[in-house]
């Protein structure tokens, strides 16, 4: 956790995200990316502003600073972590694994985003591998059938 709220964690991946997209951020795309209206960006903005998270000349673009960006990269790749987690472990469908991340993303322990980045790890890392693990989850929430497991406590 960073330590900032939900609302300001928001506007600052959705700054970094826009960023990443176009070379100029304004208050209506901004506005348009979070679907509020341009006054509440606004406001929004001065709060970032003010804890040195963005800069913003009168009327004009919205930059992150360093420090705003390191905090919008660290939400970011937290976001792209269990975005991963729902859609490559969980096999959740991509609309559904993305508003899963965006709401949970901010409630998470470190403890646990650790755990389920490993997890996202692991099993990449194990994808050429004889491992069945995920096909067999897989079948299990489809079907109700565990398949064959060695060594499972719960019996073939």
């Amino acid at each position: 956790m960073t330590g900032y709220s939900q609302s300001v964690e928001d506007y600052l991946e959705t700054l970094y995200v826009l960023g990443l997209a176009q070379k100029v951020v304004r208050v209506k795309d901004v506005a348009q990316a979070l679907n509020v209206t341009m006054p509440s960006v606004v406001a929004a903005v001065r709060t970032l502003s003010e804890k040195g998270l963005v800069e913003q000349e009168k009327y004009g673009h919205i930059e992150l600073t360093a420090k705003g960006e390191a905090v919008a990269k660290e939400i970011y790749a937290r976001h792209q972590m269990l975005y991963a987690f729902f859609s490559e472990i969980l096999g959740l469908e991509p609309q559904v694994a993305e508003a899963d991340a965006c709401r949970i993303e901010h409630h998470l322990s470190p403890q646990a985003r650790e755990r389920m980045m490993k997890m996202v790890e692991f099993v990449r890392a194990c994808r050429d591998e004889k491992v069945r693990f995920l096909e067999r989850f897989r079948r299990y929430v489809e079907t109700g059938e565990r398949g064959p497991c060695k060594g499972c406590p719960l019996g073939e």
